[in-house]
């Protein structure tokens, strides 16, 4: 994260975001069981002829796992992608108003429908014991869809932290912290 992306310091804020980010980071280890059945599927597939289905779905699911819980982890970070097209040119306080509009009008809406009919996607899951439909495929499709209101939920609080840190700074109760660049 360069200093341009820092955010000014709200200890609520910072609190909330870092607990956000412990957890995403321990799940992020999911890339390394990733990577190992990746290897694993390939010495299978090239070395002995013979991939096996359950390893090609759990590919997938350990992939869609890292994804959505960095959707959270971008968020604290300030690493997410952003279209800065006039952002740039705002003062500091007009910066914190579009966030808290932006988050109030367009994500909180969009992350509570989404939230919402997650819970009924799981649900329906759960109720049948959804499986993969190849006979070798994983059992129980319930847990990977389990991951979806989870990681929603995770971004809503994201958000919510977000919108009480601009909120803050925008009444002036923030600490900037300055970053000292000692040998860069």
């Amino acid at each position: 994260m360069t200093s341009n992306d820092a955010l000014p310091s709200v200890p609520l804020a910072d609190a909330i975001d870092r607990c956000i980010q412990r957890l995403c980071t321990t799940v992020a280890w999911t890339y390394v069981l990733l990577v190992l059945v990746i290897i694993t599927q390939v010495v299978l597939r090239k070395g002995f002829s013979s991939g096996l289905i359950i390893l090609e779905e759990l590919q997938w699911h350990l992939y869609a796992t890292g994804v959505m819980f960095g959707l959270a982890y971008s968020q604290t970070t300030n690493s997410h992608i952003r279209v800065d097209l006039l952002y740039g040119q705002f003062s500091q306080k007009t910066r914190y108003v579009v966030e808290i509009l932006g988050i109030l009008i367009l994500v909180m809406p969009f992350l509570i429908i989404m939230f919402m009919h997650s819970l009924d996607f799981v649900y329906d899951s759960y109720r049948i014991n959804e499986s993969s439909s190849s006979p070798s495929g994983l059992p129980f499709r319930w847990v990977i869809k389990g991951v979806i209101p989870i990681t929603l939920g995770l971004l809503a609080l994201a958000m919510v932290s977000r919108l009480y840190r601009d909120t803050m700074l925008l009444c002036g109760k923030g600490v900037v912290v300055e970053e000292n660049h000692h040998g860069s």
